[in-house]
């Protein structure tokens, strides 16, 4: 299968802002995301990554974008159930509404 210069640069771009994340504002925060947090497996930012190198972009992008909502509703368990003390959720996008 022969990718489009458009899906390179898109990966790349994507990719690259995953990056980026990870290094200026996930120490911010923490290191982990709600889903994390909660499920104990790879950050979001992880998934996304693994997504994009794995998957077609159009199936990177719905996988990303479930993930997110996955990661908003562990945020909100998380914070009803209260069993982290002092968290508060600052990650962009994760606890955005999608």
């Amino acid at each position: 299968m022969q990718t489009s210069t458009f899906d390179t640069q898109a990966r790349t771009v994507a990719l690259n802002a995953i990056s980026a994340y990870k290094q200026y504002i996930s120490p911010i925060k923490g290191f982990s995301c709600p889903h994390r947090l909660l499920h104990g497996d790879e950050s979001c930012s992880e998934y996304v990554k693994r997504m994009f190198t794995e998957q077609s972009l159009v199936s990177a992008v719905q996988s990303s974008v479930q993930r997110f909502r996955d990661c908003t509703a562990a945020s909100h368990a998380l914070k009803a159930a209260q069993t982290t003390a002092g968290f508060r959720c600052i990650i962009i996008p994760c606890c955005l509404p999608i």
